[in-house]
């Protein structure tokens, strides 16, 4: 299946709205070893990187959700909040 990156970065932000929600930026970039996406999300100084499949990239452009991708979109989420959480406390 053939798309570009920016098609499949929009593809994401639209299956995952949280992302838009905590305006997370996303990157994309293919490793061909890999045969996977590496896929960066970032919000200020919080940063995380993951893999996505090439097959689960292909499923979410066919409207497929990859739950893998779900999950650590959730727990960046949750990580950033804690740490904002934390932050405010500390000061």
């Amino acid at each position: 299946m053939e798309y570009t990156h920016d098609a499949l970065k929009e593809k994401i932000v639209e299956m995952y709205p949280e992302i838009a929600q905590h305006k997370f930026s996303v990157d994309l970039d293919f490793d061909e070893g890999k045969n996977a996406y590496i896929v960066t999300f970032k919000r200020g100084e919080s940063l995380l990187t993951t893999h996505l499949e090439k097959q689960d990239a292909d499923d979410c452009m066919n409207g497929i959700k990859c739950v893998y991708l779900g999950i650590q979109v959730s727990q960046f989420i949750k990580n950033f909040e804690e740490r904002e959480v934390f932050g405010r406390q500390a000061a």
